[in-house]
């Protein structure tokens, strides 16, 4: 078990960014809408211990154990990605402007053409409804594609988002991982 840094050390970490997971031939590019304090604070994806990430990851079946977020590097071995996108940290989605949101698609936009995984799975409605400029867009597979790579767009893991249950994101996840059999 790691240290667990302090608050002047979480606090410390706003602006800063967490380096992206990611290389040619991944099933899917997990994408967040951008990292929070305490995982920028440790460099690691989906790192406060509330967030649901790792456990919804493990229940929708895309691994057969719980990762931690120390762990986030060998994410890339079972042919999965971790960006965000937006990369500058905050305390939450709302200290980033829609101006932030739509300029960071540009630059994930760039990385899946240059990577083409086969799904970027966007782990914010919100933050995919503002970015890509689909302000009506639901859950699940979206209508557009990036060359490629197909969208799709889950809710946000985060302990933040009272809106869906860990067994409801277990199911939503585990759509997106019965799709990569098909």
């Amino acid at each position: 078990m790691r240290e667990k840094p302090n608050r002047a050390t979480v606090l410390a970490a706003a602006n800063t960014t967490v380096p992206d997971l990611i290389r040619p031939g991944l099933q899917v590019l997990f994408c967040g809408t951008n990292p929070g304090l305490y995982s920028a604070a440790i460099g690691h994806h989906f790192g406060r211990p509330g967030n649901r990430f790792w456990p919804a990851i493990f229940a929708g079946g895309f691994t057969d154990r719980l990762y931690s977020p120390y762990e986030d590097s060998d994410f890339l071995e079972l042919g999965y990605g971790l960006t965000n996108v937006h990369e500058r940290a905050t305390a939450g989605m709302a200290e980033l402007s829609a101006a932030e949101l739509k300029s960071g698609r540009l630059r994930l936009q760039a990385k899946v053409q240059q990577f083409q995984p086969r799904y970027l799975a966007v782990l914010s409605i919100g933050a995919y409804r503002v970015a890509f400029h689909q302000p009506k867009a639901t859950l699940g597979l979206q209508p557009i594609q990036i060359g490629i790579t197909k969208i799709w767009a889950l809710p946000s893991p985060s302990g933040l988002n009272a809106h869906y249950q860990a067994s409801d994101l277990a199911k939503l996840f585990s759509e997106l991982r019965k799709t990569l059999s098909e």
